[in-house]
């Protein structure tokens, strides 16, 4: 019975110490890589970020302010915190028939998860998200977006902060 037990703790004491070095050297290998720390907010023109980065919801206009949704709230269905508005209404056409239009696109980015359930979800491809991920503001009411309103499919060129010149006394 002491032979089985001394067994059992030794070859316990064995797995410790081999999980113990394990963890060791993967410490060691990340302590020894090379250190890469972003400079945010001076690299702002050099940023590169991931082409599957959810930024802020937009919806692509053309030069003569087009766009491709239907307004058939398939996006607004599929959001899973109602981040997405969608009003449409129904006009009638030359021909006679009734066709239902966008009206309004609201788009809450404060209650958005970025979960992209709205982009995977529209048949036509009308929103996608962009790489702007600076949202801050004082007044949460400034996060609610009009996404079909003339020329809020323009995205604002920001400027690189202007370097700080250096005086010498």
């Amino acid at each position: 019975m002491k032979e089985k037990e001394n067994n059992s703790y030794i070859g316990g004491l064995i797995h410790g110490i081999t999980s113990l070095l394990t963890g060791m050297k993967t410490t060691m290998t990340v302590f020894c890589r090379k250190k890469t720390t972003e400079q945010y907010p001076e690299n702002r023109a050099t940023l590169q970020l991931s082409d599957r980065f959810r930024g802020t919801l937009t919806m692509p206009h053309n030069e003569r302010n087009e766009h491709h949704c239907i307004a058939c709230g398939l996006c607004q269905i599929a959001c899973p915190n109602d981040t997405i508005t969608v009003t449409s209404e129904m006009v009638e056409t030359e021909e006679g028939k009734k066709k239902k239009i966008l009206a309004k696109y609201e788009y809450d980015l404060g209650s958005c998860i970025f979960c992209q359930l709205c982009v995977n979800a529209c048949p036509h491809n009308a929103i996608t998200f962009s790489q702007d991920f600076e949202h801050a503001v004082f007044d949460r009411s400034k996060l609610v977006k009009t996404l079909n309103q003339p020329g809020s499919h323009v995205e604002e060129k920001k400027k690189p902060a202007a370097p700080k010149e250096e005086t010498t006394k």
